[in-house]
């Protein structure tokens, strides 16, 4: 289901996000997931695995 993302004319650069129906997993945000760096490490079940941000805007997850 998309997200209804669209600026308000009192914060133009603040996107509005409509609420998710019950049950819906969370959506996070890239920049506060990775906190201004290129690439974060995710432990999960034991393994390691690394998120990177690419000089082309895309997010690639490695083993």
């Amino acid at each position: 289901m998309p997200l209804d993302v669209r600026p308000t004319p009192a914060t133009p650069a603040s996107p509005v996000v409509a609420p998710l129906p019950p049950g819906t997993p969370p959506v996070l945000d890239s920049d506060r997931l990775l906190q201004g760096q290129r690439q974060v490490w995710i432990r999960h079940a034991g393994q390691t695995y690394r998120l990177c941000h690419t000089r082309n805007g895309k997010l690639i997850l490695t083993k």
